[in-house]
């Protein structure tokens, strides 16, 4: 499989296994948004892997934010490469917001990223910044951490 369609994928199943603080949705009915911000890698993947699909019993929808737009309306944003020299003032914008930050270049969980991919012979692997999220009030299933790379405390 292409490489953004196995990424693609997986954006979809990191949100089975994050939780988001209630007052991350102004309703039951709320739709997760899946938010891309820069250039989109994904193509049509993404919407292939989920239109259709409910997690949590919330719909998905997925948002192109544009440099320079409020990116807090996102659950999860994924943060193209395309945006590396503006990747400490997106970061700094989502302070105090609970959104899980999700990239695929190099030191983005050093800059306070939460989920970065690697790619290891091949295949597609992620880094979890346990700091990270938890300061976003994002709980991220021990499932999910099994899986990851994980940087930062375990603990708590």
């Amino acid at each position: 499989l292409p490489e953004y369609q196995v990424k693609a994928a997986y954006l979809f199943n990191f949100l089975k296994f994050v939780e988001f603080p209630e007052d991350s949705f102004g309703d039951p009915l709320a739709p997760i948004v899946i938010g891309i911000v820069g250039e989109n890698p994904f193509g049509y993947s993404l919407p292939q892997v989920v239109i259709g699909k409910t997690v949590q019993g919330r719909d998905l929808v997925i948002r192109k934010y544009r440099t320079g737009e409020d990116l807090r309306g996102a659950h999860i944003l994924f943060i193209s490469a395309s945006e590396k020299k503006r990747l400490p003032q997106i970061l700094a914008s989502l302070q105090d917001a609970s959104v899980l930050t999700v990239a695929d270049m190099d030191g983005f969980l050093d800059e306070g990223g939460m989920i970065q991919f690697l790619s290891e012979n091949d295949r597609v692997r992620f880094a979890i910044n346990v700091n990270a999220a938890g300061r976003a009030k994002i709980k991220i299933s021990s499932k999910l951490l099994s899986l990851a790379h994980v940087v930062g405390e375990k603990g708590k």
